[in-house]
């Protein structure tokens, strides 16, 4: 039933938007399976009776919490100057208009007892992958970018875009061995980088602040980036972006 999927998806962290917006792409001629972002937040907010409804409405609560201002502080004491670095305001067309896939956009995500990993989205497709990440010194970060860039046909990394924090230093290195730009944003504008800023705050929904981030394997990130994937978006038509990435691929082939 429509109410089946709705609680389903609502527990896969879609948001009710999200779930319109997919049903209508999905039953474009069965209206019994349209149904409103509106309509499922006052089912969730005036009729929340029985546990399975107390839990959605919880979750709901739980997720739209995650929300943060663009502005949100951001941890300055691990700026530093990057040498040589190539500002974001010299960032091609492309990459900036997002008229084609290939560029995109990271950032560390931090836990407790000093762990992280790597966050990056496409901006085109908005697609996410994670990296596990054994430090945060620049070294360690960029061979584990550079490892990572080998996964992709070089279609689809042609450029990234990161903020100053220092373990970006080695960038150069990155750069000769993948044959990818990086660019950086302005300093203290993580703004800059909208998608992958939007990201993070997704990600605290499966990582909230305090975990410790050392304690998840490789193949937990990718399921975590796997299921962010398979999330429809409104900026997409609300088709996903593994559905739009893949399309990415073919063309490349």
């Amino acid at each position: 039933t429509v109410a089946q999927i709705v609680a389903d998806k609502l527990q896969l962290q879609w948001s009710p938007e999200q779930i319109a917006g997919w049903l209508k792409r999905t039953y474009p001629d069965d209206t019994s399976y349209q149904v409103s972002h509106e309509a499922i937040y006052r089912t969730l907010f005036i009729q929340a009776r029985g546990a399975l409804k107390k839990e959605l409405l919880e979750h709901l609560r739980r997720t739209r919490a995650m929300r943060r201002s663009r502005h949100h502080t951001q941890k300055k004491e691990n700026h530093g100057r990057i040498t040589d670095a190539v500002s974001i305001r010299e960032r091609p067309a492309a990459a900036k208009d997002r008229a084609v896939p290939g560029h995109w956009e990271g950032d560390l995500l931090c836990g407790s007892r000093n762990s992280q990993i790597a966050t990056l989205v496409e901006r085109h497709t908005r697609y996410v992958m994670l990296v596990k990440l054994d430090g945060k010194d620049s070294e360690t970060v960029i061979s584990a970018l550079i490892e990572s860039a080998r996964n992709l046909p070089q279609e689809l990394y042609k450029s990234l875009t990161w903020d100053r924090g220092k373990e970006m230093a080695d960038h150069k290195r990155f750069t000769v061995a993948t044959d990818i730009k990086v660019y950086f944003c302005d300093p203290h504008r993580p703004w800059q980088r909208g998608s992958n800023e939007n990201t993070n705050g997704l990600l605290r929904q499966y990582f909230p602040k305090g975990t410790d981030l050392a304690d998840h394997s490789q193949a937990t990130l990718n399921e975590v980036a796997r299921q962010l994937n398979s999330r429809p978006r409104k900026t997409l038509d609300y088709e996903t972006p593994a559905e739009r990435f893949s399309q990415s691929v073919a063309s490349t082939g």
